[in-house]
């Protein structure tokens, strides 16, 4: 007798797809101002722009193209979406969102720099391997002069629920 195959990861639930990567959710980031990390508003969730925390403290600051790396902003931009999706977790659950529909990425950096998109691909591609299709979504990822605690990132989401 055969063993059946494991079940594909498009079968899996968010939460599933997540162990599999071996990620867990963080504890959602506590705000820095009067704001919440999330907000329903009937089967749509809106996320409050989330800094890449890990354990309370940015892992690393200042502008991308100078102190930081595309290639490390565009980790933090994973870990920010992450944030975001811990944020959704509090309020409605990660298996209750059918898609992901929006991705705003703000990446802090010197004037001269454009690679904005691949920074915020950190983000997306996250999103991609834990809906697969559903995180499909629409984005703008912006170049801004600086985010709040000298961030090199900052990720937004919306998501529908099911």
């Amino acid at each position: 007798m055969s063993t059946p195959p494991p079940p594909s990861t498009a079968s899996l639930s968010p939460l599933a797809r997540l162990a599999e990567l071996g990620l867990t959710l963080p504890p959602v980031v506590a705000p820095l101002a009067a704001y919440q990390p999330a907000r329903r508003s009937g089967q749509v969730v809106f996320t409050a722009g989330q800094l890449p925390m890990i354990d309370g403290a940015l892992p690393q600051t200042g502008k991308v193209g100078g102190a930081v790396s595309p290639e490390d902003a565009h980790a933090l931009a994973r870990v920010a979406a992450l944030n975001a999706l811990a944020a959704v977790h509090a309020l409605a659950g990660l298996d209750d969102v059918a898609g992901v529909v929006k991705v705003v990425g703000y990446v802090a950096c010197v004037p001269e720099f454009t690679g904005h998109p691949a920074v915020v691909n950190g983000a997306s591609e996250l999103l991609g391997e834990i809906f697969g299709d559903a995180g499909a979504h629409a984005r703008s990822a912006v170049g801004v002069a600086s985010l709040p605690l000298d961030s090199p990132v900052e990720i937004e989401l919306i998501v529908e629920l099911a």
